[in-house]
C-alpha cells in the first residue's frame, strides 16, 4: 500500500511538472490567446475549490454550500493585507488562507453538529451573511468592491497553489484522519461506536476545506485586481458543488476532470449567460441517469493505472510460468 502511494505521488510530481513546463512555455511565450490564459487561469482556482470542497462533501460526506463565502474572506482579508498594511504577496496569502480557516472552525463548531439538509441551510445562511456584512463595510468598498489590488498572482503561484492543495488533500485522505473522515461518511454511528470523535472529524475536514478556500479567495482577488461581492454569490458555491459532483463525490481527480469541464462550458455560454444554468441541469440529469456516483465516482485515475497494470504483470507472469 506504502509502495503504491508513493508511486502516485512520483507519477503526480512527473506529471505536474511536464504540465507547468509546457504550460509556462506557452503562456510566457504568448502562444496562447488572452481567451486560454484567463481559463487556464480559472480551471487552477476551480480545481482548488472543487479539491477542496470534495474533502468536505465527498470524502467526509456532508452537505455544504457555504464555499463561496469562505473564499470571499480570502480575497478580502489578502486585499486588505496588500492594500492598507503593505505586506508581501505571500504573507496576504497566508492571512487570507488562514482568516478562512479560522472563520470555518469557529462557523463549524456549532453547526456540524448538524447533518444533511439542515447543514446546507446553515452553511448556505453563512456565505450569504458573509456577503452581505461585506456588503456593508464601506471601508472595503462596499457594493463598489475593493479596487485596486495588485495583479501579484501569476501562472506559477497558481499552478503550484493547486499542486499544493491536492497533494495535501491527497495525504489526508490516506491518513488515519482521513480513514476517520471515510468512516463518518460511511456510517457517523459506526464510526462513533469505534472510537471516533464525529463532531471533530467534520470540523477538521471543515477547517482544511476552508483555508484552501481561502487561499483560492485570495489568489482571485489579486489576479483581477478586484473584489466584489457578486463573486461571491450562492451561485457560485453551487458552480464549485456542481463540479465535485459531475467529477465524483470522493474522488481528486474527479475534481479535476469536472473543474475542466465546467470552466469550458461556463466560457462556451458567455454569450449566452441565460441558458447557462438549463445545460447545467441538463447535465447533471443526463449524469445521473448514466453516472449517478460521477465521472470517476469516488476512484482515482492513478490507482485505476497502477492496478491495471499491476493484474497485467500478475496475468505475464502466470503465462511465463505455464509455458
Amino acid at each position: 500500500m506504502i509502495k503504491q502511494l508513493r508511486k502516485e505521488d512520483a507519477l503526480f510530481l512527473a506529471i505536474s511538472i511536464v504540465v507547468f513546463v509546457v504550460f509556462q512555455f506557452l503562456m510566457s511565450e504568448r502562444i496562447l490567446s488572452s481567451f486560454w490564459r484567463l481559463n487556464i487561469t480559472v480551471i487552477c482556482l476551480n480545481i482548488i475549490l472543487a479539491s477542496s470542497l470534495n474533502l468536505i462533501n465527498g470524502i467526509t460526506g456532508q452537505f455544504s454550500l457555504g464555499h463561496a463565502g469562505l473564499m470571499a474572506i480570502g480575497a478580502y482579508v489578502s486585499a486588505v493585507f496588500t492594500i492598507f498594511l503593505h505586506t508581501p504577496f505571500i504573507i496576504s496569502l497566508i492571512a487570507g488562507a488562514g482568516a478562512a480557516g479560522i472563520l470555518g472552525f469557529l462557523i463549524g463548531v456549532p453547526t456540524l453538529r448538524l447533518e444533511g439538509d439542515y447543514l446546507a441551510i446553515a452553511t448556505l445562511g453563512m456565505g450569504e451573511i458573509i456577503r452581505i456584512c461585506i456588503l456593508n463595510i464601506p471601508q472595503v468598498g462596499g457594493a463598489s468592491g475593493l479596487s485596486g489590488i495588485p495583479n501579484e498572482t501569476t501562472f506559477p503561484w497558481l499552478f503550484f497553489s493547486m499542486i499544493i492543495t491536492l497533494f495535501v488533500i491527497k495525504n489526508i485522505l490516506h491518513s488515519n484522519k482521513g480513514r476517520a473522515c471515510l468512516a463518518v461518511r460511511e456510517n457517523s454511528i459506526a464510526a462513533e461506536a469505534m472510537g471516533i470523535n464525529i463532531t471533530k472529524t467534520k470540523v477538521f475536514a471543515f477547517t482544511i476545506a476552508s483555508v484552501f478556500a481561502g487561499l483560492a479567495g485570495a489568489l482571485f482577488s489579486h489576479y483581477f485586481g478586484i473584489a466584489h461581492p457578486s463573486s461571491f454569490t450562492f451561485m457560485r458555491s453551487f458552480d464549485i458543488m456542481t463540479m465535485v459532483v459531475l467529477g465524483g463525490l470522493g474522488s481528486i481527480s474527479g475534481s479535476i476532470v469536472g473543474a475542466v469541464i465546467l470552466t469550458f462550458i461556463t466560457a462556451a455560454m458567455q454569450s449566452y449567460p441565460e441558458y447557462r444554468m438549463i445545460v447545467y441541469a441538463l447535465l447533471l440529469i443526463v449524469l445521473m441517469l448514466y453516472r449517478p456516483n460521477g465521472i470517476f465516482g469516488s476512484h482515482e485515475v492513478a490507482a485505476l493505472i497502477f492496478e491495471k497494470w499491476h493484474k497485467r504483470g500478475e496475468k505475464d507472469g502466470a503465462v511465463v510460468e505455464n509455458k
